[in-house]
């Protein structure tokens, strides 16, 4: 699989750990605006490739990989520009919101600075 997207999670945001008690996680690349960023899991690109992020892609956190299932349609911008998705692990066909990456999976009990964050596809 070729990496579409890899960065390592910076920080944690004092409110982020919240969203992962309702299955999703919203990540952002570092220099969020404060009040973004609290409801933030925080990381620095290393790697950012061209092409879309896309249904049959795969998202991976630290060693866990969790198959896309949907995308909305300003979500690779977002992560691209901004490094900003919401992912959601509750294997819909179809994106919620435009910038919505869905998966298929259970979502890590924690994210932790150092892991990392990659998207892959084939």
């Amino acid at each position: 699989m070729q990496t579409l997207y890899e960065s390592t999670f910076t920080a944690v945001g004092a409110c982020a750990r919240e969203s992962l008690e309702e299955n999703f996680l919203i990540t952002f690349g570092e220099g969020a605006p404060q009040e973004v960023a609290e409801y933030c899991f925080i990381h620095r690109p290393a790697i950012n490739q061209g092409g879309p992020v896309a249904a049959g892609a795969v998202v991976a956190i630290g060693e866990q990989r969790y198959p896309v299932t949907a995308v909305g349609e300003v979500a690779t911008q977002n992560l691209r520009e901004l490094g900003h998705i919401t992912l959601r692990f509750d294997g819909a066909a179809v994106a919620e919101f435009p910038g919505c990456v869905h998966v298929a999976g259970t979502l890590p009990r924690t994210i932790a600075p150092g892991q990392t964050f990659r998207v892959l596809s084939d």
